[in-house]
């Protein structure tokens, strides 16, 4: 297994060094950050330097807040990736006579940006922009394995066999401000449906936008109308038994009294819009409490999480939501979510019971090493595709 937090200095920076000598690597340090002034590098002295790779491969691409942290690890490797400058001239992107642009032809060299985003058009943007060649692997999967090791050899989690569902749905929201509104969207949905029964929690303030919810949902008032009165009619905060502020759980599971009294876990995911796949820990987090899920992500994310070898609940209900355009998608999951509440307890027990078998084969390949297996062997090939001499 990856130690996650050991990644670039452990597993990546060695194989670069043994099998491309004159590559650099850049990163972001610590986790979660992704700004200009958070780029690390591990390069060489002894050697000629003639490459580079960036792994950006915590957060998923926003081109309005990350061009800058692109422009800058860019412009920190002129001496490898371009013929010199004619005296006089200077390099950066601003528009004059004397200045040589990015998209010069005096770029000679592609280096690397190492991404989690799979088929991603902000990818695809970046690199045509920096003349980056793209490279792939499913960093938040490693990171699942490592946060969430052992947790199948504790008392924490109750067997699905035993459980007794008396709650449609558990969902957890922290961050719903900025780039993750699509959560209120959630939310005004479940308020509106008075599914507030469910185990929810919502904030008060965006702890990272600092934002009142209030205002957050302003800009929504297009699409929903009424969003604004909805949320009014809500006494905000709601918290989860036990909890205040709405501390982060990225690294951890918990909540498993809740989790186990609910038919599903809702993921609302980091991203739920634009052609990309990026899944997180977070779609994680029902499979390694043994729960069913509905993950409210970008289009095609439960195809993409069966792509390594995961069930989802095709059959079991409807999940149709997968395939459905950015604009309908989150109505489409609503409605799933109204049908399930509206049924009797019998029936959601009924159903639950019917998931054991896609719940049991998605625990044992998450935590007996078949999820791990299709990893390395993707890390493995991702790394053998870099070219020895670009």
């Amino acid at each position: 297994m990856i130690r996650i937090d050991e990644i670039y200095n452990n597993t990546f920076w060695p194989w670069l060094k043994a099998n491309r000598p004159g590559f650099r690597a850049f990163f972001c340090e610590p986790f979660g950050r992704s700004d200009p002034d958070s780029v690390m590098n591990y390069g060489r002295d002894d050697i000629h330097e003639h490459n580079y790779i960036f792994f950006f491969d915590q957060e998923p691409i926003h081109l309005d807040i990350h061009i800058e942290t692109f422009l800058h690890v860019h412009a920190s490797n002129l001496d490898i990736t371009h013929e010199p400058l004619p005296e006089g001239f200077r390099y950066d992107n601003t528009p004059g006579p004397e200045v040589i642009k990015y998209d010069d032809h005096r770029i000679k060299l592609a280096g690397y940006l190492l991404t989690s985003e799979h088929n991603s058009e902000n990818v695809e943007y970046v690199c045509r922009k920096f003349k980056w060649k793209s490279l792939y692997y499913f960093f938040h999967g490693w990171a699942a394995l490592d946060w969430y090791r052992g947790y199948n050899r504790t008392f924490l989690i109750e067997p699905w066999i035993n459980r007794k569902i008396t709650k449609t749905f558990i969902a957890p929201n922290r961050i719903v401000a900025g780039e993750r509104q699509h959560r209120l969207e959630m939310l005004y949905h479940i308020f509106k449906n008075n599914m507030i029964h469910n185990h929810i929690s919502c904030p008060d303030t965006c702890p990272a936008e600092n934002i009142s919810i209030h205002n957050a949902v302003k800009p929504l008032a297009t699409k929903y109308p009424d969003i604004e009165s909805v949320f009014a009619a809500q006494t905000l905060p709601i918290n989860f038994a036990d909890e205040t502020d709405h501390p982060m759980h990225s690294c951890w599971l918990s909540l498993f009294d809740q989790s186990a009294e609910s038919l599903l876990y809702l993921v609302t995911e980091t991203v739920a819009t634009g052609r990309r796949h990026h899944l997180t820990e977070k779609s994680f987090k029902p499979i390694a409490l043994g729960m069913p899920f509905v993950i409210v992500g970008t289009k095609g994310s439960l195809e993409y999480l069966r792509s390594y070898g995961f069930r989802t609940f095709e059959g079991i209900w409807d999940e149709s939501y997968d395939q459905a355009d950015d604009s309908v998608r989150i109505d489409r999951i609503a409605s799933l979510l109204r049908s399930l509440d509206e049924l009797p307890q019998s029936a959601k027990q009924d159903l639950f019971e019917q998931c054991h078998q896609v719940i049991e084969h998605n625990w044992n390949h998450f935590y007996e090493g078949g999820f791990e297996t299709v990893l390395w062997q993707e890390l493995n090939e991702m790394l053998n595709g870099i070219e020895s001499n670009s």
